[in-house]
């Protein structure tokens, strides 16, 4: 079931009306109804204020039947999991289920560095792929400093000593793929 199924469902239940939700979420009635039938996505406080007024927590929205988890092949923007936060980074999931996957593509927000010093290299096995979305990155490999900028990529093996930080005063967002997947 859809997300907008889930909440006309619950909506219906608690016998409120397209309008009346419409009012209590400061959103129009064609948006609530166009959520509803799945044709257009809502963002996260919306979704929680929606959750709010029909009594569910927020997760409830993302709770999956066995069926429609083992079928699911889209990640959808309100449904990125956080997979993992290490250092000033929130890394996001990009793969519906990427334990059985050998690629592992992630979404990355990397907050400004407290401190503008290199972060320790390191290498590891496999390939790395990574495609800068916003802000600038600054990628340390080996003994080379590459500044990458919104629309620029880099394939590396993840053997030679690299690592990134952000020594800019705004986050950088970018995808990293790595190859093979360490399932984190």
């Amino acid at each position: 079931m859809s997300l907008g199924a889930k909440v006309k469902n619950l909506r219906k239940e608690k016998k409120i009306t397209i309008k009346e939700m419409a009012e209590m979420t400061s959103l129009s009635t064609g948006f609530i109804s166009q959520f509803e039938r799945g044709i257009t996505t809502i963002d996260v406080d919306h979704l929680h204020t929606i959750a709010s007024i029909l009594d569910v927590d927020i997760s409830y929205f993302f709770l999956c039947e066995k069926q429609e988890e083992a079928e699911s092949v889209v990640v959808r923007r309100y449904e990125r999991p956080i997979i993992r936060t290490l250092n000033q980074a929130l890394y996001f999931g990009l793969s519906s289920n990427f334990q059985d996957k050998q690629m592992a593509p992630k979404y990355v927000e990397l907050l400004p560095a407290e401190t503008k010093e290199a972060p320790a290299s390191y290498g590891h096995p496999g390939e790395e792929f990574i495609f800068v979305l916003e802000g600038t990155l600054t990628l340390y490999l080996e003994d080379t400093i590459y500044k990458l900028y919104p629309g620029d990529a880099v394939h590396y093996l993840s053997t030679r000593e690299h690592n990134w930080g952000n020594n800019s005063d705004s986050i950088v967002k970018f995808i990293v793929v790595h190859f093979p997947n360490t399932k984190e």
